[in-house]
């Protein structure tokens, strides 16, 4: 089906159809201009012999004037010039014939001139009162007179008139057969005129729909683009490379679409690790002042609490049946335990605080993880609970060993803090688009969207254990930037685990390599 066809071939088509009616076109001007030629050049040639004929019977009707008036010198002369009139006739006929310009190939008209040879040899012969030739038609009477010679001249007269009749008759035969070609190559003309009119028409709309429509739509479609509409598309069905240049324009828009949607979401995280990072430097020196101030008084109560308890210990020996000791013991063990749990708060505050820059070796990804699962073995979450490693590679990184250990532990440790008895965290170690990357996937509790927006921000948690004060994933968040490194999360909802992905660079910047020979 045409409509389905290659723009291209829809294009040879097209062009083949007006070549066709052009061709056509030609060919029945060509016939109407050759019909023309050839009719006008026989007509000039039966003209000349019509001309000829005409002469010829100007000098039979001479002699016929002469013969009323008998003169042997004077008719004799009249017949030779009548004999040369036929001679000029003769030569205008055989130009015709040899130029095929005679309808019956000179089939009426040589048996003519014959028979007008003939008579004006034998009229010559009845004026010089001779006998005919050998072989001749034409057989004078015994006596011949006057009225032979009268009776010889009409016939002469007669068979020109008839040989002018033919010719006449040959004139209008080659107008008749002119007309009815004419009329042919004009029907001819004007049928693939109107054919071609036609035509034009149909490939004309056929163009506005298969190009002009496409390309109509195509920059109304660009036009939203520009707009910042990536959500057009251009629906052509023509099977064509307009069809082709939508189905790459509507690619192009998806593709934009979603580069216009992953740089949005760049943008935003760039811009929420902004207010991070200006967050996370006003609360590092927040905490860097309040651990200084309180740990000291943390100290003082903690030390206190424990002389005390040692002194109560020693008075309250022999009482130790009284009601109210297991109190006075229970109080002095909870100030030594918050007083400690809170000098833990402000170690881990100044920990925060002292994040930055530190000396960084080449070291092995997996010996990192591995060793964190190692010291995870005796750790509480991991009871009752799986954790699976999987290196595809090894993998070596310029880091801070210490620093990106804190990260896994930090990581490990949530993700089996979110699961249940029976719960599986899967580690994944793998290389793509030149980072290393370190997948942390767990069917714990998940996690909601508003958790997963403000997951990196200090001091916010939700941990199900109720302990921690929402500084880990922080400053593991600072670490892995640091680095030049990026972590992300993710979670399909609540009950539906979570993912955490932490990308590290192959290759360090060149300022790390340079400060790594430095110090090597």
């Amino acid at each position: 089906m045409p409509r389905r066809w290659r723009f291209r071939h829809k294009l040879s088509l097209g062009l083949a159809l007006v070549g066709g009616i052009m061709a056509l076109l030609l060919v029945g001007t060509l016939l109407g201009l050759r019909s023309y030629r050839w009719t006008m050049k026989s007509i000039d040639s039966k003209l000349n012999e019509l001309k000829a004929v005409q002469d010829l019977r100007e000098s039979v009707a001479e002699i016929t004037l002469a013969a009323e008036a008998p003169n042997a010198r004077d008719l004799e002369a009249r017949i030779a010039l009548a004999r040369e009139k036929l001679e000029v006739y003769r030569e205008f006929l055989g130009a015709t014939l040899l130029r095929k310009r005679d309808l019956d190939r000179g089939h009426d008209e040589l048996p003519l001139v014959s028979d007008l040879t003939e008579q004006l040899e034998h009229l010559a012969r009845l004026v010089r009162k001779e006998q005919p030739a050998t072989g001749s038609t034409f057989v004078p009477p015994p006596h011949a007179g006057q009225e032979d010679l009268v009776e010889q001249i009409r016939r002469l007269q007669l068979t020109v008139d008839t040989l002018r009749d033919h010719i006449d008759t040959d004139l209008r035969r080659r107008i008749d057969i002119a007309k009815d070609d004419y009329r042919t190559s004009l029907y001819l003309v004007c049928g693939i005129s109107a054919l071609g009119a036609l035509l034009m028409i149909g490939l004309a709309r056929l163009a506005y729909r298969w190009i002009v429509d496409p390309i109509r739509d195509l920059h109304d479609k660009v036009s939203r683009v520009a707009e910042g509409n990536f959500d057009s598309r251009i629906e052509v069905q023509s099977g064509d490379e307009m069809q082709d240049l939508a189905a790459a324009f509507n690619d192009m828009t998806e593709r934009l679409q979603h580069m216009y949607a992953d740089l949005a979401r760049q943008v935003n995280e760039r811009s929420r690790q902004l207010v991070r990072s200006e967050r996370l430097a006003g609360v590092g020196f927040l905490a860097a002042g309040v651990a200084h101030e309180i740990n000291n008084p943390l100290a003082s109560i903690a030390f206190c609490s424990e002389a005390l308890e040692r002194r109560l210990e020693e008075l309250l020996r022999d009482r130790r049946d009284h009601p109210e000791y297991p109190t006075v013991v229970n109080y002095l063990k909870m100030i030594q335990e918050e007083a400690f749990r809170c000098k833990g708060i402000t170690q881990k505050l100044l920990e925060f605080s002292r994040v930055g820059e530190k000396q960084r070796q080449w070291a092995d990804l997996g010996e990192i993880v591995r060793g964190v699962l190692d010291m995870l073995a005796h750790h509480q979450s991991y009871k009752d609970k799986q954790i699976e490693f999987e290196a595809r590679k090894p993998l070596r990184v310029l880091v801070n060993a210490e620093e990106i250990k804190s990260v896994v532990l930090n990581l490990a440790v949530n993700g089996l803090e979110s699961m249940d008895a029976g719960g599986k965290l899967r580690i994944e170690l793998d290389a793509r688009d030149g980072m290393a990357v370190l997948r942390f996937i767990d069917n714990g509790c998940g996690m909601t969207a508003e958790v997963l927006e403000n997951l990196f921000e200090p001091f916010f948690t939700r941990s199900r254990s109720g302990r921690g004060i929402g500084l880990g994933l922080s400053i593991s968040h600072r670490i892995v930037t640091q680095h030049g490194g990026e972590i992300e999360a993710s979670s399909p909802g609540p009950g539906q685990g979570s993912v955490f992905e932490v990308r590290l660079p192959l290759n360090p910047p060149q300022s790390q390599e340079a400060g790594l020979r430095r110090a090597a």
